[in-house]
Parts: structure tokens; sequence; C-alpha cells
């Protein structure tokens, strides 16, 4: 643990999260909990005052779609006003335009919602001391987007509905992971298919791990 303390302000939209969140946080040695939020607004309209060593927030908090660029936006704000605080995020976000759009963004590190709660404690002590804390999915997603074929006529959109029909998720469950519409789902599967001249999901999946584009 830590030889010192240090401040943690916690941003969540869930009570329950944010209350669970506090009492871990405020009840193990070395760290201590500057204050809490239910949304976004509220965290950045006291950052200036309250500069925490460390914001740990969840991405339930913006209020408003789509969520990554909503997010992305409020990392640039937390980082232009308090550039020595680390940011963590703490979310359900595991696709690779939300783990790519963060980090671009400026976040410290990337902790996904089913990461342990001594996985949320280390991972506050890491960035804390200068490290990158990252969730094994999320660190598994970057080294994979490097060996994907960078010449592909695919979308990046188009890319995230494949590598989901390949999981075996179904039109509503892509729909809601990606927050669009099942339309929208279907346009971007018959363009996939158009353009990797195939007619079948199973062809489409088959010639795109072919081509290394999933």
């Amino acid at each position: 643990m830590l030889n010192k303390g240090i401040t943690i302000t916690v941003l969540a939209y869930e009570d329950t999260v944010r209350e669970g969140l506090f009492a871990m946080f405020n009840s193990t040695y070395g760290y201590q909990v500057l204050n809490s939020y239910i949304t976004c607004k509220d965290l950045i309209d006291n950052l200036k005052s309250e500069r925490p060593d460390v914001i740990f927030a969840t991405t339930d908090g913006c209020g408003y779609q789509p969520l990554t660029s909503a997010y992305t936006e409020v990392s640039r704000s937390i980082k232009n006003i308090a550039p020595k605080t680390k940011l963590i995020v703490f979310t359900y976000l595991e696709t690779e335009e939300a783990i790519f759009q963060l980090l671009k963004a400026g976040i410290d590190g990337y902790i996904t919602r089913s990461s342990s709660p001594v996985k949320l404690l280390e991972s506050i002590q890491e960035v804390y001391q200068g490290g990158a804390p990252l969730s094994l999915s999320i660190a598994k997603a970057i080294v994979t987007s490097f060996h994907k074929n960078t010449s592909s006529l695919l979308t990046p959109r188009e890319v995230q509905v494949l590598e989901l029909l390949a999981k075996g998720k179904t039109y509503s469950l892509i729909a809601g992971q990606l927050f669009i519409d099942k339309e929208t789902v279907r346009t971007h599967i018959k363009n996939i298919y158009w353009k990797l001249e195939v007619h079948s999901k199973s062809a489409a999946i088959e010639k795109a791990m072919e081509e290394k584009l999933i």
C-alpha cells in the first residue's frame, strides 16, 4: 500500500456504485475520498477548488449520448482544468472505439466493471505512482488492434459490428452495445457483405478473419 494517503474524487451515476466505492476506499489504509458526485457537471464545477490526486470515474454520469463522445469531451475538460490529476475510467465500455477515444482524450487508466475490488485499489496506487493501469481485456484489445489489417475497406464501426457478429451477438445486442438502432446495424451488415463480396454472416466472418480484418 501507499506510504501516505491520497485523495480520490469518485464520480458515479448510480448511487449504489458511488456509495460502495466511497466506503471501500475510505476503509482502506492510504486512501481517502475527498468527495463524490453523481454527474460529470458537478465534478467539473468543483474540480478547480478540490484538486484531487486521482479521479476514479464511471462513464455513467455524462447524461447524454453518444456516451463515448460525451465522456471523451468530459475527460478533456478534466485534464484542462487539472492536468496533474490522474484520471481512471471505471466502465463497461470495451469496444476499440471507446478505448482509443478515451485514451486519446488523456485518461491515465481504463478499468472494466468486471474488475475485483483489489484490482480497483491497485489501479489507484499504480496510477498515482506514474503507471497506466489497464484491465486485461482492455490491454488485449489494444494489442490485437496492432495485428489487424490497416488497409481494410471496412470502417471502424463496420469492424465493430463484424466482431460482435463473430462473437454470436444478435442484432439487438449489437445495437444496444454500440448505442445504435437495429436498422443501423442492418445497414452496416449490408455494407460489410458488399465490401467483402459475400452473401452470409459465416462467409463474412471467415473472410474477415483470413484477411485479419477482425
